[in-house]
């Protein structure tokens, strides 16, 4: 965790930036490089959550940032040529506030921290790994990778759910155009005609004439369920009811697992390789996971506090796939945990997007086969007296 201990010095009170365990720890930190710690408490950078919505363009801002360092220019430099790029806008004031606390001396990853809305705490703890190695443009090209990666899955799954929520629209309209316009005009001509319908298109003609009566009263009453059931959903889905519902659906479940597994890895394994320690990297990477996985998540902690390899806890907590755990022994082996937990993100990504693909295959045609059979029932139970008629006059 990060601590700011305010400590006496030589040249007065100071405030020092540390990463420890607990609050004695930081304390004991500080007393071996010659200072007395009066006062400790935590920074605000404390986990990891998705990001929040911004308008800042934090990829293009890390694109451009990178090409300027990379150019030989100075943090300062670069963030001033980036603020005289813009001309205004909530891009501009993002910069100038960078700019400014740049200017009063503040580490790069302090003037971020400062601004929480427009830059994620895995961005702002990269940076501040960096400081420590002075290597800017890495910790950079290191989350634009992560960035990239996590567009990547994301892509895939939109693309995916694209087509058949197009699919679904269109079948949902034309459905309401038939039942709400087509068969009430039907009904109306077959009400005069005193032949007797089949049952099955008897009530649809029912429904037809109830329609053709009550529709003002249909259309308010479809509105407030719309209205309704979007709060509803609203609702449901803050609270974490989408999520409930995918881990209950068979075949979908596992999918879900390994895709948050995979999130987990692909931070965990982004924030070592940018030199956090492996007990901060896991507390910032706890706003990732579920509420279903975080009791898990926090035994697995608990346990490499108490000395445990990263290997062993997540096994012990059912938090490391085959693949996965086998990749993390060779790490922890080797000294590249990070880079092996990456591997391992890499590896269910692959698995994930080969499962989209059978899903889209799958899901598609059957999609089309369900809006056909509602479609095609309506207008077959509309023409049946037709063709009865058409018999009858043979």
């Amino acid at each position: 965790m990060r601590y700011a201990v305010r400590a006496l010095g030589n040249g007065g009170v100071v405030t020092v930036a540390v990463d420890a365990v607990d609050a004695d720890a930081a304390r004991n930190q500080v007393a071996a490089r010659d200072l007395r710690p009066l006062s400790v408490a935590t920074t605000r950078l404390t986990r990891l959550t998705w990001p929040q919505r911004s308008t800042f363009p934090l990829t293009l801002f890390s694109q451009e940032l990178l090409a300027l360092l990379e150019a030989g220019l100075t943090i300062t430099e670069a963030i001033e040529a980036l603020c005289d790029k813009e001309a205004s806008g909530e891009t501009r004031a993002v910069l100038d506030r960078l700019l400014a606390a740049l200017r009063e001396g503040k580490r790069f990853s302090l003037a971020l921290e400062q601004q929480p809305g427009h830059f994620p705490v895995l961005y702002i703890g990269l940076m501040r790994a960096a400081e420590r190695t002075s290597n800017l443009p890495e910790s950079l090209g290191r989350y634009l990778e992560y960035r990239g990666r996590l567009d990547s899955v994301r892509s895939r799954v939109v693309s995916a759910l694209i087509y058949p929520a197009i699919l679904g629209v269109v079948g949902l309209a034309v459905t309401t155009f038939l039942l709400g316009y087509v068969v009430p005009r039907f009904a109306g001509v077959y009400q005069g005609t005193g032949r007797e319908l089949p049952w099955l298109s008897q009530q649809l003609m029912n429904w037809g004439n109830f329609a053709a009566h009550h529709a003002q009263g249909l259309a308010f009453a479809a509105l407030g369920l719309v209205l309704a059931g979007f709060a509803g959903l609203r609702t449901w889905w803050s609270n974490g009811g989408f999520q409930r519902l995918l881990r209950r659906l068979p075949g979908v479940a596992g999918t879900v697992a390994t895709f948050e597994l995979s999130r987990l890895y692909l931070s965990l394994g982004t924030l070592l390789e940018g030199g956090l320690p492996i007990l901060q990297a896991l507390r910032l990477s706890e706003g990732l996971l579920s509420a279903h996985t975080l009791p898990r998540y926090h035994a697995a902690t608990a346990a490499i506090d108490r000395g445990e390899n990263l290997s062993q806890a997540f096994a012990s907590a059912g938090l490391a796939t085959p693949v996965a755990l086998r990749l993390l022994r060779v790490g922890e082996r080797s000294g590249r945990l990070g880079e092996m937990l990456g591997r391992a993100a890499r590896f269910h990504d692959g698995e994930i997007a080969r499962r989209i693909d059978v899903f889209a295959r799958s899901f598609e045609p059957v999609l089309m086969a369900a809006i056909g059979l509602v479609v095609g029932t309506i207008v077959v139970l509309l023409y049946l007296p037709i063709f009865d008629l058409a018999g009858s006059l043979r």
